[in-house]
This record gives structure tokens, C-alpha cells and sequence, in this order.
């Protein structure tokens, strides 16, 4: 039974979550927003493909490993100033970015804007938590902010292209800065610190290892210019990198990421779907601008818009999702919704390789379309089946953990498909890091009908509403 809520307590929701929601937009915008202006940042500053994907996976890189420190300093210092300063941090850097002359300042600064971007979002969360103790409250506050990092999702690309199309790309860095100084403002205004002592604690060697783990492998399917002796080192150095920090955090009395959460054979299956989701869509968005220049001759303010076939499903196929999980069940619902992002990876593979102009338009909609319908479908309720499957005592750190190997798989994803894209003035090119997507949906299907549950179970069916 909730406890009961008066008018004047239902009143802050809105202001509190906007405060904080809008964390979450920036964050979001900056990786969807840069997606479209990556063809005139590699032009103007001199990136080959590998470059380009730095530039997303830099910020990722950044994002993730400090995702594990941001948490507990924010619970030791406290949540608002730790998003305070993570926002301050995001605005310097922003600046950096927008003034970047070369391609090492541009990277260096998108380092410093992840690490700012993690600060801000846990920052976020935990106060969410603290400012809404009823669950009724908390439910609607995080779905509210669902909406707007949905809104950063599929707006992103088509804003990002107009700002770089009209004003240049570097307006994509510098138009965070009002909304930056307007967090400055609003959040000490309206939101309460709060802290945790006894949170856990900070450990700077898992912040090591995860972050060498993950900086080797992307660097490994990136370089272009190393011999295969030297990428397979690379490899072999981020799996050791990898295997001591899981070593490291099973063996801790209070890990930070507890990969125990992982253990069962259904959560395992849910792992291997969130990092599916990387690969069949999120890092395909990253690449698709370049395949509408090459592929199509669009202009960038045309690929933006264009772009909303695959991304504007994500504001409006989450609210039917939820009905059809209860009626399928968890291993029906996601075989279907990673069948709609394989076929929709597979139509991208062909447009890729059509030799008729209007075979490859059509199919080229038609697969951003299928896509953007497909994680639509599965994206939102990632975070229903981890706590509907986690045990109550882990549901806190499921959620971080989820978190951690969404943002890995991003990273890990974008280096992955850009290592088989070998040039980007050829729209042929493109089919082998769609035909990779399509192979990473069709391994989710199979992850989905081996591991997981055929039902889903009523824990989940009180919680559906609440995933983001």
C-alpha cells in the first residue's frame, strides 16, 4: 500500500524533475546532437573514420569510467553539489569543445565533458531518489524524465543538424551553455542536498581497470595504422584489464559493481540483450549520417531530419510496449522487438549495396524506420526486466550496473562497426557494419529465447510504467 500524497508534495514534481531532467537531456543531446555533424567535424579538423568514432567513444569512455566514482563521491560530499560541479565541469568543457582547432583538443575535451556528463547523471538520479521517498511520486518523476531523455534521443540528430547545417558544428557545444547556467540557477532553487556516508566507496582501482579494459579495446579495433601483433596485445591486455576488475569486485565486501548481478541464467540473458541494443541501433545511428552523405548526397540539415525515422518512434512506441510485455512475456516480447531491429539492420545492409537510387531510398527508410520501431519497443523496458529479475536487495545496483554496460556496449559497439567500415566515400562500404548490427539483434534473439523467462513475472507488472 503507498503512502498518500498531499497537493502541495505532488506540486514539486514538476519543478524538481524538470530541474534534474534537464541534466539528462544535455547529456543525451551531446552524443545524439554530434552524431549528425560528424561528417563537417571530420572535414574540418582532419578525421578518417577512426577519428570520427573517437570523438563519440571519447566522451563514452570518459562517461562510464568516471560513472563509477561519481556515485560514491556524490553520496560522500553530497548529490546537488556533486551534479552541480559535474554540470560546471560539462560547461568548461563544452566551451573547449566549440573552440577546438585541432583533433586532440577536440578528444581531450570530450574526455573532461564525459566526465562532467557521469557527475551530472548520477548526481541526478540520487536526488530524485532522496526528494521523492514515496513510491508513487518517484514513479512519476523518473517517467518524467523518461520523456525527456526521450526527447534528447529524437530530437537530437535533427537539432544537431540544424544548428551545425545553419550555424556550424561548434554551435552543437555551444548552445549547452544557457542550459548549463540555467542548472546553475534552478537546481539550488528548488532541490534539497542530500548525502550518504555510508554509501560505498570510492574505488579508484576498479575506476583503473574498467576504463584500461575498455580504452584498449576500442583503441584495438580503431587502429588502423598498428600491426595485427600489436591490436591482438591490445585485445589481450583489455580482456587481463577486464577479468582482475571483475575478479577485483567479486571479491570486495562492498563492491561498486557487483557482477553477481549477472550470475543467473535470466540476468545474463538481459546482459547480452543491452549490449545487442548497442550494436543493432544506437551505434548504427552513429553511422548513419555518413551513409545518407555518401549513400544518398543528403545535406546535413537533411540528414537531421531524416534521421527522425529512426529516432522519433522513440517518443511514441514506448507507451504501447508495456501492454504488449504483459500479454507476450519477457522471451517473446524481446525475440520480436530484436526480429524488428534485425530486419530493419538487414534493409539498411541492402540499401547499402543497391545499385538503383530508388531501390536504396526506399530501403534506407524503410530500415531506419524499422529499426527506430524495434528499440522502441525494446529499449525502454530494458530497465523493467532488470529490476522485475533482480532480487529486492540488489535492485540499486542492477540499475548501475545496467547503466555501466549500457554505456561499455555503446563505446565498445561504435569502435566495433567502424573497424569493418573501411572507407565512407563509398556507399558499399557501409553494408558491413549494417550486416554486424544485423548479426548482434539476431545473437539477442537467441540470447532471449535460451535465457530468459517465458512470463513476465508481477513484480514487473506494478513497475512496467516506471522504465525510461
Amino acid at each position: 500500500m503507498h503512502e498518500r500524497t498531499s497537493p502541495a508534495a505532488d506540486g514539486r514534481i514538476v519543478p524538481i524533475t524538470f530541474a534534474l531532467g534537464l541534466g539528462a537531456f544535455l547529456t543525451l543531446f551531446d552524443v545524439t546532437a554530434v552524431v549528425v555533424a560528424m561528417p563537417g567535424i571530420a572535414k574540418d579538423l582532419g578525421f578518417a573514420v577512426a577519428g570520427a568514432a573517437w570523438v563519440i567513444d571519447a566522451y563514452s569512455l570518459a562517461f562510464t569510467g568516471a560513472l563509477l566514482a561519481s556515485g560514491a563521491l556524490a553520496d560522500r560530499f553530497g548529490r546537488r553539489r556533486s551534479m552541480l560541479i559535474g554540470n560546471a565541469v560539462f560547461l568548461v568543457a563544452s566551451i573547449a569543445c566549440g573552440l577546438a582547432t585541432d583533433g586532440p583538443m577536440l578528444l581531450a575535451s570530450r574526455v573532461v565533458q564525459g566526465v562532467g556528463a557521469a557527475f551530472m547523471v548520477t548526481g541526478a538520479t540520487a536526488l530524485i531518489a532522496g526528494a521523492f521517498p514515496n513510491l508513487d511520486q518517484r514513479a512519476r518523476a523518473f517517467g518524467m524524465i523518461g520523456v525527456i531523455a526521450g526527447a534528447a534521443m529524437a530530437l537530437g540528430p535533427t537539432l544537431g543538424g540544424l544548428l551545425a547545417s545553419w550555424f556550424g558544428w561548434r554551435w552543437i557545444f555551444y548552445a549547452n551553455i544557457p542550459f548549463c547556467l540555467s542548472l546553475t540557477l534552478v537546481v539550488p532553487r528548488f532541490v534539497a542536498e542530500t548525502n550518504d556516508p555510508d554509501g560505498p566507496p570510492l574505488d579508484p582501482v576498479g575506476v583503473a581497470l574498467l576504463t584500461i579494459s575498455l580504452g584498449l579495446a576500442i583503441d584495438a579495433l580503431l587502429r588502423r595504422d598498428g600491426s595485427l601483433a600489436i591490436r591482438a596485445g591490445c585485445l589481450a591486455g583489455s580482456a587481463m584489464a577486464a577479468m582482475l576488475f571483475v575478479l577485483q569486485q567479486w571479491r570486495s565486501s562492498r563492491p561498486v559493481l557487483d557482477p553477481r548481478v549477472f550470475a543467473t541464467s535470466a540476468m545474463a540473458g538481459v546482459g547480452a540483450l543491452l549490449a545487442a541494443i548497442q550494436f543493432g541501433y544506437w551505434a548504427v545511428l552513429v553511422y548513419l549520417p555518413l551513409f545518407l552523405s555518401t549513400g544518398l548526397l543528403v545535406r546535413m540539415e537533411v540528414a537531421g531530419v531524416a534521421l527522425l525515422a529512426a529516432t522519433l518512434p522513440m517518443l511514441l512506441v514506448p507507451l504501447i510496449g508495456g501492454r504488449f510485455v504483459t500479454q507476450w512475456g519477457w522471451r517473446c516480447f524481446f525475440v520480436v522487438a530484436f526480429g524488428v531491429i534485425a530486419a530493419g539492420d538487414a534493409l539498411l545492409a541492402l540499401a547499402a549495396v543497391s545499385t538503383s537510387p530508388a531501390m536504396r531510398l526506399a530501403a534506407t527508410i524503410a530500415g531506419m524506420l524499422t529499426i527506430g520501431v524495434g528499440a522502441a519497443l525494446a529499449n525502454p523496458q530494458m530497465s523493467s526486466v532488470v529490476l522485475a529479475l533482480a532480487p529486492p536487495t540488489q535492485a540499486g545496483m542492477a540499475s548501475a550496473v545496467t547503466m555501466i554496460v549500457r554505456q561499455a556496449g555503446f563505446a565498445i559497439s561504435i569502435a566495433a562497426l567502424g573497424a569493418t567500415l573501411t572507407r565512407t566515400d563509398m556507399a558499399t562500404a557501409f553494408a558491413a557494419p549494417f550486416a554486424l548490427a544485423t548479426l548482434a539483434a539476431l545473437a539477442a534473439i537467441a540470447a532471449a529465447i535460451i535465457l530468459l523467462p517465458a512470463k513476465s513475472s508481477q513484480k514487473d507488472a506494478s513497475q512496467k510504467d516506471v522504465s525510461g
